[in-house]
């Protein structure tokens, strides 16, 4: 049964089907109509749906939000105005507005402007918009893993997804500075302009293509510019190829008016390693998809989540892992600090099909509720169908250690600073699997401020006012 909720958005697509083709590109358009009919028999799930028990989708999506539709131009200059929690990582840095790659100047050190896709990167390298024809390489892995997926919202950002950000590192190139891409909400107003009154829903798209023996770090930094109310949908799409390295971190550093549902996808060829990393600092509603396929031998993953949550925030991540192939490896660790009334939940699910023999999967989900008002909930799942493997799982919930806090006030520790102190080192194991060090240090940093009350807004910049 088709609900309100549901019917705004097929109203919407039949009405505005012509204008959204026109503002997008022939890659994207070439499966909308066809995620648009498999939206239109399905709509959103319920709660009984077992991988969405614990957030209420159809809820999240029955606000009248705006769509920025007719591709009216933002006029904002990030390089200029925005400074990100996260400097000086030495990386090639780019920026998605709303949805849309940033397609502007920026300034160099000797005070020169040239164009961001210009940023020095390896001969072969793509780093650009997929409504240019530069998303043409990536024709044919448009949607194919996402496409296997009958997930709602995936349906939902495939018909009205018209940009999005396409990197393609080719064969045995390895890109030595991480590529951080910071994607900024920003609202509109009725006249076009940047900063309006109106909530507002994005829809974003990724695609990644790392290439045989090819290597390349991702970080993808999410913010808003703006006190609104915005809706993120984000659907990416990874192939890793023979040998292939692919390094995929995410911090999420919003607001608590904001709504972010994000499915990854990511397959995994033989001998490819995979390191996830995802991180929520601020945010207001979050869910997070990931399904990850080891389809060759010799694949390994490893998978890694931090949440600090507070007042009424909720985070939920939902991991599916499926061992396709044998001699594969999967670590996963999750770890949640929940405060106030704030809500987590986890469920993960390792899948060893039929001849995935030698499979070693470990998955781990640890949260520390430190107030009484605070609810976590944790499904780990093992579902094997290969008889020579090794496979574990476990989850923990519990609060402050006593005798920890006792011992480091008898030595002088204030109170607040003793637990913001144990925080800090729950959550540190998950910030030091992350192997690029100025992240990694900045991350701590970030972390102690969160603990402390002090992060709001990245500092020093000139958007959020």
């Amino acid at each position: 049964m088709i609900t309100s909720s549901e019917q705004q958005y097929i109203n919407l697509y039949e009405q505005c089907r012509t204008m959204i083709h026109e503002h997008s590109s022939d890659v994207m358009n070439s499966v909308r109509d066809e995620a648009f009919e498999a939206f239109k028999a399905h709509g959103f799930p319920s709660k009984k749906v077992e991988r969405y028990k614990y957030t209420d989708i159809a809820k999240l999506f029955e606000p009248d939000y705006g769509l920025n539709l007719n591709r009216l131009e933002i006029p904002v200059d990030p390089y200029a105005a925005f400074r990100c929690d996260v400097p000086n990582l030495s990386t090639n840095l780019y920026f998605v507005v709303n949805d849309s790659f940033y397609r502007g100047e920026r300034k160099e050190e000797r005070g020169e402007r040239i164009p961001q896709a210009a940023a020095k990167l390896p001969d072969g390298v793509i780093i650009g918009n997929l409504s240019s024809p530069i998303g043409e390489a990536g024709r044919g892995r448009y949607h194919q893993l996402a496409g296997k997926d009958d997930d709602a919202v995936t349906q939902l950002n495939t018909m009205l997804a018209q940009d999005g950000l396409f990197v393609y590192v080719p064969k045995n190139v390895k890109v030595d500075r991480a590529i951080q891409v910071i994607n900024i909400l920003k609202a509109l107003s009725p006249s076009g302009r940047a900063g309006g009154e109106a909530s507002l829903m994005v829809n974003r798209r990724v695609l990644i293509i790392v290439e045989e023996g090819a290597e390349v770090k991702l970080l993808f930094c999410d913010h808003a510019a703006d006190d609104r109310q915005f809706l993120t949908t984000q659907v990416i799409e990874a192939f890793v190829g023979e040998g292939a390295h692919l390094g995929l971190y995410c911090l999420e550093e919003t607001h608590a008016k904001n709504v972010r549902v994000s499915n990854v996808y990511i397959d995994q060829q033989r001998d490819s390693h995979v390191c996830h990393n995802i991180i929520t600092l601020h945010n207001g509603t979050t869910r997070n998809k990931l399904d990850l396929t080891l389809s060759g031998e010799g694949a390994d993953c490893e998978c890694y989540g931090c949440v600090i949550a507070d007042k009424e925030q909720h985070v939920d991540n939902n991991t599916l892992i499926v061992h396709k192939a044998g001699h594969c490896t999967s670590n996963e660790l999750y770890k949640y600090v929940l405060n106030d009334e704030a809500t987590g939940a986890f469920a993960g699910r390792v899948l060893v099909e039929p001849g995935a023999q030698k499979t070693s999967s470990q998955m781990t989900n640890q949260n520390l509720c430190a107030s009484s008002k605070s609810r976590m909930y944790t499904q780990p799942m093992l579902e094997i169908y290969a008889d020579d493997v090794k496979c574990a799982h476990g989850s923990t919930v519990g609060q402050l250690n006593d005798a920890a806090l006792f011992y480091m006030r008898q030595r002088g520790i204030s109170e607040a600073e003793a637990k913001t102190l144990l925080q800090q080192a729950f959550v540190g194991e998950v910030v030091d699997r992350i192997d690029l060090q100025p992240l990694r240090d900045r991350l701590h940093h970030l972390v102690d401020m969160r603990f402390r009350g002090r992060l709001s807004k990245c500092e020093g910049c000139g958007l959020c006012k």
